[in-house]
């Protein structure tokens, strides 16, 4: 970042004087009028701004005895043409950067300049801001909200259903399928029995309580039992060998 201070020629008005006092260049006396004096020369203000003015930067004019002018590393500027490329805004007695093409930025619009924007309020994400990447898109933190509730996400956890965000208990009323037995939302894994879900911990055996998924059980009307418990409980009893009758087994 640097910084930019003023500079230009010092005019002067000769009074009457009996010796001659020309210009350096055109050679018109110069008692009386306003002149210029730069490098040890005096000059009329006419050949000043033909002969010795600096160009602004900016407009291409030459900048007048009786303009405020500005420099920095061998450029120049009229203090009204010393504004942000990007904004417009006036950079005189600003911090400011000096660009390509000898453009000039103030120090907003050059952070922000190459910045990625935010998808919520399109404004930059500029460094320092916390924020929120996914799909290569991204977020203020605090502009990453629940595309229901509208509440801030920021850094939980989330749903995304197409362009939409959800939080994780809008996505649960909104999409989630509930347990035929609790009643409740299956936010992850859970079984599908006759085109019904349950929660794992939901689909146990009548008997022993013990999570059935994945295993061999039967079902008896409304009830399931895994193998030891219908021979237990369920399974009718062979007359001549005493031992439960199992039938075939769910897998």
């Amino acid at each position: 970042m640097a910084y930019h201070r003023h500079s230009g020629p010092s005019s002067y008005t000769v009074g009457t004087m009996s010796e001659r006092f020309d210009c350096h260049y055109c050679r018109d006396p110069l008692h009386g009028k306003k002149y210029v004096q730069k490098e040890g020369r005096h000059c009329c203000v006419k050949c000043f701004e033909k002969f010795c003015a600096n160009t602004c930067i900016e407009c291409k004019k030459p900048i007048g005895a009786d303009s405020k002018e500005l420099h920095f590393k061998n450029r120049y500027w009229h203090d009204n043409c010393f504004r942000c490329f990007k904004c417009y805004a006036s950079l005189v007695n600003e911090p400011f950067m000096l660009k390509e093409n000898n453009k000039v930025w103030c120090s907003s619009c050059s952070a922000t300049e190459g910045a990625n924007k935010c998808k919520a309020c399109f404004k930059a994400i500029i460094a320092g801001d916390q924020n929120v990447e996914y799909k290569k898109s991204f977020w203020h933190k605090e502009c990453f909200a629940c595309s229901q509730c509208k509440q801030v996400i920021g850094t939980g956890s989330f749903f995304p259903k197409g362009e939409d965000i959800y939080c994780v208990s809008c996505h649960e009323h909104k999409f989630a399928k509930l347990c035929v037995k609790c009643k409740n939302a299956i936010t992850s894994g859970g079984i599908t029995y006759q085109e019904q879900p349950w929660h794992s911990e939901c689909f146990i055996c009548t008997g022993c309580s013990k999570q059935i998924g994945g295993k061999r059980f039967t079902a008896v009307e409304d009830q399931f039992y895994c193998v030891d418990c219908y021979k237990t409980f369920v399974a009718k009893k062979c007359v001549g060998c005493k031992n439960p009758i199992t039938g075939r087994l769910v897998s």
